[in-house]
């Protein structure tokens, strides 16, 4: 029977370096989102039994040393990578309990790889957070690309953001998130930079103006640019340098796999080269 609840936030515990970034923005979407969080622990594939080294990853010492005994060996029984995974859960509960937010958590721990645990959590998550630096064969965008739900990516250390830039290309996914925005309760105290890369045509400044006043009757503090670029990703990463924006927001894989071809990914290259908070909103 699954322990599996409604409308959680996903934590996935999967990448060492970003364990405590990953529970920190769990806990601030969780806040916003009136949510419980689902701590995720993946057991790796029977190809991938490599130690990992978990120890160090948050700032909880009784059990470190514990964690640590699992890294001194090349490679783990099925059994070790169970007690490791469990013991980290115990040690990523024990983290949250500390932050004092009287949050509800609870453990999802999978014998399977990452990717499958996210199609198991991605039809009742109301969001998927994961480190930027994942330790899974599947790639970060292989990943968002086969979820159904928003992705919060986050570099360490997560830094709360009290503003937001997002990405608005007109198309029926931009649309699906601009609908989402208006009525989640995660960006309702931030203010909404809303970005349109193209050229300044009477349809997309319309289009620009009408997301601008959607945003707006919702009740979001919210200003609107229009760059006239050909590089969609330098024009927002600029912007967001410039402005000092603290989350990301797009549509993920928007484009069609030839125009990926010819000219690459947007989603890719933001992937890369964005060092805040990155939610990605599923292709409609």
């Amino acid at each position: 029977m699954s322990n599996l609840k409604p409308d959680s936030v996903i934590a996935c515990l999967d990448c060492p370096d970003h364990v405590q970034a990953v529970l920190e923005a769990s806990m601030w979407a969780s806040i916003r989102l009136r949510a419980p969080v689902g701590l995720l622990h993946s057991m790796p594939s029977l190809q991938q039994k490599a130690a990992i080294n978990y120890s160090g990853c948050l700032n909880i010492d009784d059990e470190n040393a514990l964690l640590e005994q699992f890294t001194s060996k090349e490679h783990l029984s099925n059994y070790e990578l169970k007690a490791q995974g469990r013991l980290l859960l115990s040690q990523a509960t024990s983290y949250c309990e500390q932050q004092r937010h009287k949050l509800k958590t609870y453990t999802l721990h999978r014998h399977e790889n990452l990717n499958q645990s996210i199609d198991y959590v991605d039809d009742k998550a109301q969001m998927i957070v994961i480190g930027h630096h994942v330790t899974c064969k599947s790639t970060l965008s292989q990943l968002i690309r086969v979820s159904h739900c928003p992705i919060l990516v986050t570099h360490a250390p997560f830094l709360p953001p009290t503003t937001a830039l997002f990405a608005f290309d007109n198309s029926p996914t931009c649309h699906k998130l601009l609908n989402w925005l208006c009525k989640t309760p995660l960006v309702r105290a931030l203010t909404v930079h809303i970005v349109m890369v193209g050229k300044e045509t009477s349809d997309n400044c319309d289009a620009l103006r009408e997301a601008y006043a959607k945003l707006k009757q919702a009740g979001i503090k919210s200003k609107k640019t229009l760059l006239d670029c050909r590089d969609v990703a330098a024009a927002l990463n600029y912007y967001q340098n410039q402005h000092d924006i603290g989350l990301l927001m797009t549509g993920a894989f928007g484009q069609s796999r030839l125009r990926e071809l010819l000219q690459g990914s947007d989603t890719k290259k933001l992937l890369v080269s964005t060092k805040t908070p990155y939610l990605l909103f599923p292709k409609a």
